[in-house]
């Protein structure tokens, strides 16, 4: 019987195939692990997204990728390739939902799963930040969760995409919470912590020129 929680930790697409094109990755598991051990003490559930393209390409994305021979080249049913990374393994009592396109919700029962919890707040992090990231915030937003948005667990190809993906969603999710894995683990031991939260729409602007200075603004 499912244990009522107001909060979950959500993890995205933390996967082997995500070692490869992704900056950050080792430092953004490592921050996964002190986050993950901070709610496991605290009671509060973990959940996982996995991306999984299925071998035959039935239900994959269009435009997908294949190789030569007619299989998807990334996140490939019956691969490593889809394996959760081994520091920050799911346990026995976790969440695991697979998914077949870049939302964790897209036809995926993860909103069930929530609601069964009694979550109404996410912690969000994982990759990329741009991609997979975003829709699932925008998608959680959608379903009135709350979110807080936890940047140094997320990563992307490369710093400004990461950047102008987190300053979006600050922008466009209202009274998202941002902060570090650091805070986050003070907010789930009751402890004092920092976070920047949106009042207003579009507060956080930027041009090609002030990214940098607007995303470490945040902070």
């Amino acid at each position: 019987m499912p244990t009522s929680s107001q909060a979950a930790l959500l993890l995205i697409d933390m996967q082997q195939e995500s070692r490869y094109g992704i900056e950050g990755v080792e430092e953004a598991v490592a921050n996964a692990q002190m986050v993950i051990a901070a709610c496991r003490t605290a009671g509060v559930p973990v959940a996982y997204t996995r991306h999984v393209n299925r071998r035959d390409g039935i239900g994959v994305s269009v435009g997908e990728v294949f190789d030569g021979e007619g299989l998807p080249v990334y996140y490939r049913a019956g691969t490593d390739a889809i394996t959760i990374l081994g520091p920050i393994k799911p346990q026995p009592e976790d969440v695991v939902i697979d998914k077949h396109r870049w939302s964790g919700f897209h036809d995926t029962s993860l909103d069930m799963a929530l609601r069964s919890l009694g979550v109404r707040e996410l912690f969000i992090g994982g990759f990329t930040t741009d991609c997979c990231v975003l829709t699932s915030v925008y998608d959680a937003y959608a379903r009135d969760y709350r979110v807080s948005l936890v940047v140094d667990m997320c990563a992307a190809t490369n710093l400004g995409s990461h950047q102008a993906a987190i300053l979006i969603m600050a922008n466009w999710v209202y009274g998202i919470e941002i902060l570090t894995a650091a805070e986050l683990t003070k907010k789930v031991s009751g402890e004092p912590y920092r976070s920047w939260r949106a009042t207003a729409p579009d507060q956080k602007q930027f041009t090609a020129e002030s990214l940098t200075a607007s995303y470490e603004s945040l902070f």
